[in-house]
């Protein structure tokens, strides 16, 4: 299996909240991953965004089996 990079980012709203996504990067051989996601639940502060993104980016790399791009 090859090996992830997990890249959290936050996002401030028009409102000043604040919302959380992450990217997915593996490269394996010739094939490559790459997968963002992307929140609706809004926090009051980037640090508590920030923390959901890296929280949701480590349980996704730690699957045994990511879902297919």
């Amino acid at each position: 299996m090859g090996k992830f990079v997990v890249s959290p980012a936050t996002h401030q709203t028009d409102c000043g909240r604040f919302r959380a996504s992450f990217s997915v990067h593996r490269a394996k051989g010739n094939g490559s991953y790459c997968r963002v996601f992307r929140f609706d639940k809004t926090f009051a502060s980037r640090d508590a965004a920030r923390l959901f993104a890296v929280t949701q980016g480590w349980l996704q790399a730690c699957m045994p089996n990511p879902p297919p791009c």
